[in-house]
């Protein structure tokens, strides 16, 4: 340890090259490989910005002997050039190494659980010895991506006039759409906090206060299912701006997207395209569509209407749709292959999934053949895009129900049969969402986005006037951000004025009381003077996913959690001492104290 006190570290070893050549260097890195050829010691040192070899005599430095793969040393030593025999050209460093004249041990290392370079082990192992797996190349890769792009959007925003502004962690419990992770209060017994699902109505008080442009890259919580582009916390690069309308926060935020793919990538991207809420839901079944996967869903509904297929004309008659998905090369499946399909749209809340499919010659198999006349199956086919040595896949369902079992079989078919162009990014925004939706478990309308965002300029009326009959037309001004099928970004002009959120109150069915309890402090700010604002938000950990190419959000994140909400690594979450509880006047339920006794036993 004298030699770190008396003698700093110069260089990462990843930075070194033939520039360096005859400098006095000091690194301190983890033996990635030692290999001992007798005399000498050849060892390749590793940081985070790559590794370099280096050669110690022993004989010199007698501490060396002993050392294995993973201890970390500190090393003095001449860059020098190697032999071009010896030049290795998959390093970024191959064409020098470090001669050692001062080499020590700073920190021995027991044999890890497993090797970085090792791929067969499993996520489990990786995740409870997470600071071992992250000394990869390629997780350390990812992590300095993030990085970049948490600084570019800094650096882009700041140049555009807005302010970072940190928001409260321990706030206040509201609807979001997801559950709020809860807080008990120990000075205020019986009450609690809620950690932020976003920092919604915070970001708009901060309009409110005239900050005029805001962002923030904001810590965010929900309690909810998991999957793998998402995580109970997670990060977002939260954007509001006053006097402006959608196309100003759009403009500002595509501006964003091309800096950091130019940025990161290299790519100057091209405008990129709008697309309305109802085509995306026409033409792909889903609100975020790929669009590097060419498959496209089409209307059936005028090809089938004069059919006397039993299954059709109860769907059209209850005012359903009819669906076709035509895929090539899928006219060989079996039928093994094409109940795997069914048992996917039946997953999707379909009933069943109809198929028709055929040979080069264009002879149509379906197992409702007997239903139609030769000649009105190929109408049908034709009519949905089938094509030789293709299949056509119809869903007769609710408009959403047939959208959301199609769109599962043309992400699954667009993967397995490899139409997805993976050479490119296709971008496109999403607008004009439908302002709400109809729970029917509820027995109520609800907010698509969130109860703060404005309807279009058409809706407003109807908003105001309460026509609940008119409710399902009204459209929002909301937008989304998608890149490869993912939502990236999401966001939407506010509304501003107090009477027209009073109406959005009202068109949920909030009471009042319930009202003031949940806004009251929100909705007596719109009382004193608002702007017109909007903004968005950037969902950071998906955005570095996608700009790394890896389609698992866990490996963006320092110290991710399972599908199931649990830290392998600290095993969290856990429990607590029964005087913490105590302190805080809780107590566990029967149904807590029953799992937390199985778990033991397990």
């Amino acid at each position: 340890m004298d030699f770190v006190k008396k003698t700093k570290r110069t260089h990462y070893c990843g930075d070194l090259n033939a520039s360096h050549v005859g400098q006095t260097v000091v690194l301190m890195g983890w033996v990635d490989n030692r290999r001992d050829h007798g005399g000498l010691i050849f060892v390749d040192l590793r940081d985070r910005e790559g590794l370099v070899q280096v050669v110690i005599n022993p004989s010199e430095n007698p501490s060396i002997k002993e050392i294995r793969n993973e201890w970390v040393l500190a090393i003095q030593g001449e860059v020098v050039a190697r032999p071009d025999a010896m030049v290795n050209k998959k390093l970024k460093t191959g064409e020098i190494e470090i001669q050692a004249n001062v080499a020590g041990v700073l920190s021995k290392a027991e044999t890890p659980p497993f090797s970085s370079k090792d791929k067969n082990v499993t996520e489990t192992t990786r995740l409870k010895y997470r600071y071992l797996d992250l000394r990869q190349e390629r997780l350390q890769g990812f992590l300095k991506t993030r990085h970049e792009v948490a600084q570019l959007a800094r650096q882009y925003l700041n140049e555009n006039a807005f302010l970072e502004v940190e928001t409260p962690i321990l706030y206040k419990s509201t609807p979001e759409g997801a559950r709020d992770y809860l807080v008990p209060s120990r000075v205020h017994l019986g009450e609690f906090y809620a950690l932020p699902q976003s920092p919604q109505t915070l970001k708009q008080l901060l309009m409110v206060a005239g900050f005029d442009r805001y962002y923030q890259i904001a810590r965010c919580f929900r309690d909810e299912d998991l999957r793998a582009d998402r995580q109970p916390e997670f990060s977002q690069i939260d954007i509001e701006m006053s006097f402006v309308d959608q196309e100003d926060v759009i403009a500002m935020n595509e501006g964003l997207a091309k800096k950091v793919w130019k940025q990161i990538k290299g790519i100057d991207l091209p405008d990129i395209p709008r697309m309305t809420w109802q085509q995306a839901m026409d033409e792909y079944g889903i609100d975020r569509p790929d669009l590097r996967n060419p498959l496209k869903l089409k209307d059936l509904m005028n090809v089938v209407k004069d059919t006397e297929f039993k299954v059709f004309q109860d769907v059209l008659g209850r005012g359903g749709v009819v669906r076709g998905l035509a895929v090539p090369k899928a006219g060989d499946f079996s039928r093994a292959r094409m109940d795997k399909l069914t048992d996917l749209a039946k997953r999707s809340g379909a009933k069943g999934l109809v198929w028709i499919k055929a040979d080069a010659s264009e002879n149509l198999t379906t197992p409702i053949a007997k239903f139609f006349e030769e000649s009105k199956l190929k109408e049908i086919f034709k009519a949905a895009g089938g094509e030789p040595n293709g299949a056509v896949f119809i869903v007769a369902d609710d408009f959403e129900v047939a959208c959301s079992a199609l769109s599962s079989v043309r992400l699954e078919l667009g993967q397995e049969l490899d139409l997805i162009d993976k050479s490119q990014d296709r971008f496109v925004w999403i607008t004009d969402f439908p302002a709400l939706e109809y729970d029917a478990e509820q027995k109520r309308w609800v907010a698509r986005h969130h109860p703060f965002t404005s309807p279009s300029e058409e809706g407003m009326d109807i908003l105001v006037s309460g026509d609940q009959d008119k409710f399902g037309s009204m459209t929002a001004k909301a937008y989304d951000l998608v890149c490869n099928g993912y939502e990236i970004a999401g966001g939407s002009i506010r509304i501003h004025q107090s009477d027209v959120q009073d109406a959005m109150f009202r068109a949920l069915g909030l009471t009042p009381e319930e009202v003031v309890k949940k806004f009251g402090f929100f909705v007596e700010a719109l009382k004193y003077g608002t702007p017109p604002h909007g903004g968005i938000a950037w969902g950071m950990d998906r955005l570095v996913m996608i700009l790394c190419e890896t389609d698992a959000i866990r490996e963006v994140i320092a110290f991710p959690k399972t599908t199931k909400a649990y830290d392998v690594m600290s095993q969290t979450p856990s429990t607590v001492s029964q005087d913490q509880l105590l302190e805080l006047s809780l107590r566990l339920g029967v149904q807590a104290e029953k799992a937390l006794s199985e778990k033991n036993q397990n």
